[in-house]
């Protein structure tokens, strides 16, 4: 079991030009019979296979509003894996209203808890592929989306330093996408964005590393960094403002 503390460098909202920093508490058990907590996702186990990992999981889909995404929980690995309305004054044309919050009117995105599965494989010891398939994201609740990550541990560059990179890319249903990136016609009376309809497939590609030190025989610094780029529908949408995003954390970590 590990438990930390520390920070994440993170952008607003997926496709937002300005980032924040949040704290960042860091949580990851795992029980002999299978069952694992790792930051915001929660599973099991069901394989006996070394080579393969499957089974049930369990996922906390944060809140977005008007301020952006809420605040995560981290691990320590690469897991398996009511709105505002704004009224113009007389004779204000749209061009001339221009918000620099473009979350500004748009419904609250509520917390959501996604169910699923996960699959991971291993091509060799240093290299797998990590996946999982949730739904119910959304306020509608019908949200899917497919994660696929291949990750390659390096070998050891120096003492008590491991280091694993990845890439990877998720894949969406229309109401996952448009969940996220659509603007209905209710939302833009609000903000003046236009109207926009997210369709599905391919949401994003990103690379990722993860470096973790070994402080001693209970102490981990663990730190990250992944660049996500929007594509397709996603890409287009009108609350993109930057289709490249970086965020960046770190955070100690005590093992029990």
């Amino acid at each position: 079991m590990y438990l930390g503390l520390g920070a994440q460098y993170q952008p607003r909202y997926d496709g937002a030009r300005h980032n924040k920093t949040v704290a960042l508490p860091v949580l990851q058990i795992q029980w002999s019979n299978g069952i694992f907590v790792s930051g915001l996702s929660a599973g099991m186990h069901l394989s006996s296979q070394p080579s393969v990992e499957y089974g049930p999981l369990l996922m906390v889909a944060p809140r977005r509003d008007e301020d952006g995404m809420g605040g995560g929980i981290g691990g320590v690995g690469d897991g398996a894996g009511g709105a505002l309305s704004t009224i113009l004054p007389p004779g204000t044309t749209e061009v001339a209203r221009k918000s620099s919050n473009r979350l500004e009117g748009m419904d609250v995105i509520r917390t959501r808890l996604l169910y699923g599965g996960f699959f991971n494989y291993y091509f060799a010891p240093r290299l797998r592929l990590a996946s999982n398939l949730l739904y119910g994201a959304g306020n509608d609740r019908n949200g899917l989306r497919w994660r696929a990550d291949l990750q390659y541990m390096m070998p050891d560059l120096a003492a008590h330093h491991s280091l694993v990179l990845s890439a990877g890319a998720s894949v969406v249903n229309r109401a996952y996408n448009n969940a996220y990136f659509g603007v209905s016609q209710l939302e833009d009376e609000r903000n003046r964005l236009g109207m926009y309809q997210a369709g599905g497939g391919v949401q994003d590609v990103r690379l990722g590393a993860r470096w973790n030190w070994a402080l001693g025989p209970s102490w981990m610094l663990t730190s990250s960094l992944q660049v996500n780029r929007l594509l397709g529908d996603a890409k287009d949408s009108p609350l993109v403002e930057r289709p490249t995003n970086v965020t960046v954390s770190t955070a100690l970590a005590y093992r029990f």
